[in-house]
């Protein structure tokens, strides 16, 4: 099971995308997401794949789910392989816990980005302005730091090998709507505040995260991973300490090895050494176990 699947090819199913780490079909009435092994750092694809990096991804999406149902509906129709149509039956082994058959809607052109601690292009963004993403600060924050409210930071969805860009709700609004753009606000900042209460529970900090949102029959609903590791930050609770950057359980490990190589950031990536692919490994399954509970089985 621990196998490394960098791409899926499925010649009796439509291609309909393949993302960063996802690979999407569409089953004419659903759409079929596959997490790869992929791992992207600076939007550059590595040429390794971390094992079991798109099981954990699913799994970790799936609970989550579970615990945000209530705040909004979710495009999830079932994980287990037996639900999935005919079509997908062949192919089991490799769709089997990294796979989700999940409901067709018009996904929203916002990526809703919270931020509850100042680390990142965050506190890059202080430092230089003042401000993160034009939102003014207080002076004198530390890095790390706890923000008094949730900040809520939208970017536009790039293009494949484009960056997205930081834009403001006035933005926003003239692309969805006002109160589109309200809601989703209202949306992403109570999703986070439900999942770090989890999350600190369980001894890890959610610093920030990054969710995505579709419409649905005009509703608007939850879509895409939920809080994983890729697009979350997450800090171990015990180690934390503000004014300094914080121990890691996402590919902020790789980052940091990368920025340490005369690399300019553009494809080709270098090569990852193994060991910085089994602590990163490590860091991906000691996050869905302590937030899971359940124990990952490779």
């Amino acid at each position: 099971m621990s196998d490394i699947v960098l791409k899926t090819d499925f010649p009796d199913l439509v291609l309909a995308n393949r993302g960063k780490v996802r690979d999407i079909y569409d089953l004419g009435d659903a759409l079929l997401m596959v997490s790869s092994d992929r791992l992207s750092a600076f939007d550059v694809i590595m040429s390794q794949g971390i094992p079991c990096k798109g099981r954990i991804l699913t799994g970790m999406t799936e609970f989550w789910l579970e615990h945000l149902s209530d705040i909004v509906p979710n495009h999830l129709l079932s994980t287990d392989i037996n639900d999935f149509p005919e079509s997908c039956q062949k192919y089991a082994d490799i769709l089997s816990g990294r796979s989700m058959l999940v409901k067709k809607a018009e996904p929203l052109p916002v990526e809703c980005i919270v931020r509850g601690y100042i680390s990142g292009s965050g506190w890059k963004d202080y430092q230089a302005t003042g401000a993160i993403c034009g939102i003014e600060l207080p002076p004198g924050l530390s890095e790390s730091q706890a923000f008094a409210e949730p900040l809520f930071t939208p970017s536009t969805k790039a293009e494949a090998g484009t960056h997205d860009e930081n834009v403001s709700m006035e933005q926003i609004s003239r692309v969805i709507g006002r109160e589109t753009a309200e809601r989703l606000r209202e949306l992403t900042i109570n999703i986070y505040t439900r999942a770090r209460s989890i999350a600190e529970q369980r001894g890890i900090i959610i610093a920030d995260t990054k969710l995505e949102f579709g419409l649905l029959d005009n509703e608007i609903i939850l879509i895409d991973e939920v809080l994983t590791p890729d697009s979350s930050r997450f800090w171990p609770r015990e180690d934390y300490e503000p004014g300094r950057s914080q121990m890691s359980f996402d590919k902020q490990f790789v980052r940091n090895y990368l920025l340490t190589l005369d690399w300019n950031k553009t494809p080709p990536p270098p090569d990852l050494p193994d060991e910085i692919i089994r602590k990163t490994k490590e860091r991906y399954i000691d996050a869905y176990t302590q937030l899971t509970g359940k124990i990952f089985t490779e």
